[in-house]
């Protein structure tokens, strides 16, 4: 068997039991050795393989080499030190991979991921309280140099979160503020007293609802687009081009974004209040038979002034810590386009759950100093 790259002859012993000879001729490589590994297998034992007419061998031939000797005990004659070099390298590599078993289920495995759990929750706090404080470096540098100051990234911001961001807030309230009087009046029938719908309309929603679901549209809609163009920047290495021409991240990025959120998001909330309010007006009206002059009346005589205010407060803490996880998240993408769908549904779900955390704490702050 011969061709002009490369040559392989094989010879029988001619006493009984001497074996057979491989003999290699020009180059061992990748190209043959299919045909290579065919014509060994088809030699009997034992089998000697001569590489001393070899020109050329790669990893795969040094591979094919060592496999037969391994497998076969074949042995090996006139390889060229580098020849003996790749094959000792070959050897070496062919260590078996140590698998480790799955850890098998029950209590211990639940504790176990738990404690990841307990271990990843504590460096994301840790983290993004590092974060809060960088932001807060930046916010200190704006203020002793108002000339870095972005007002037309911040307008746009505002163009983003907030004015876009009305229709499908708007129409998420107007049917919440539908379904919260529709089930309140079912469950009042039973006792005659369909007339305080309107009272459970109009408390819920300006006081708990209208804040918190617009807080957790933000999140979904802002906060994740927050974070992936942010982790976008990050992958296209903009943000080290930033800093390499001294412009800061944060102070061109973060801080346009924590601002908007905290402006826009008492305004979305107070749109969200009217717009349920507007919703269950509707319902009581048209299926209560309530008028609307009626309806405005008693909301003026059951929902107190603190709500409103409970909601307003709220509302702009609600979208600091959406803005900051968004941008937090965004700021940690590395690697590829993967890591900012995950980290984009990250900011995502670390937004709402501060957010319902930081909403449980309100209420039980509010509920302390009397306003109930």
């Amino acid at each position: 068997m011969a061709d002009e790259d490369q040559t392989a002859a094989q010879s029988r012993g001619a006493a009984e039991g001497a074996g057979e000879t491989y003999r290699v001729a020009g180059a061992l490589t990748i190209t043959r050795a299919a045909s290579t590994a065919r014509e060994l297998d088809a030699m009997g034992d034992p089998l000697t393989i001569d590489l001393s007419k070899v020109e050329r061998m790669d990893t795969v031939g040094a591979w094919i080499v060592y496999r037969t000797v391994r497998d076969r005990g074949a042995k090996v004659v006139g390889a060229s030190p580098e020849e003996q070099s790749l094959l000792e390298q070959v050897a070496e590599a062919d260590k078996p991979a140590k698998v480790h078993a799955e850890m098998a289920g029950g209590f211990f495995h639940v504790l176990d991921e738990l404690g990841q759990w307990i271990v990843e929750l504590g460096r994301t706090l840790v983290g993004l309280l590092g974060f809060f404080g960088a932001t807060l470096v930046g916010f200190a540098n704006l203020v002793a140099h108002p000339k870095r100051f972005r007002l037309n990234a911040v307008v746009q911001r505002f163009d983003v979160v907030g004015i876009r961001a009305l229709g499908i807030i708007g129409l998420m309230s107007f049917l919440i503020g539908i379904v919260v009087g529709q089930q309140g009046a079912v469950q009042l029938e039973q006792f005659g007293a369909e007339v305080f719908t309107i009272n459970l309309i109009g408390r819920i929603t300006v006081r708990e609802l209208g804040t918190l679901m617009t807080a957790i549209m933000v999140a979904g809609r802002s906060g994740s687009a927050f974070a992936a163009q942010i982790g976008t920047m990050k992958i296209t290495e903009e943000i080290d081009a930033m800093r390499t021409i001294g412009v800061s991240p944060i102070e061109a990025l973060v801080i346009p974004r924590l601002i908007a959120a905290v402006v826009m998001m008492p305004l979305l909330a107070f749109w969200a209040m009217l717009m349920s309010l507007l919703g269950g007006g509707i319902f009581v009206w048209l299926q209560l038979g309530i008028p609307p002059l009626t309806y405005i009346q008693r909301l003026q005589e059951v929902v107190p002034i603190t709500d409103l205010w409970i909601g307003l407060i709220k509302a702009p803490v609600f979208g600091f810590i959406i803005a900051l996880a968004g941008c937090f998240q965004g700021m940690l993408v590395q690697g590829n386009s993967e890591e900012v769908g995950m980290r984009t549904t990250t900011a995502v779900v670390q937004s709402i759950f501060l957010v319902i955390v930081l909403d449980a704490v309100f209420a039980v702050f509010f509920s302390s100093i009397g306003w109930r």
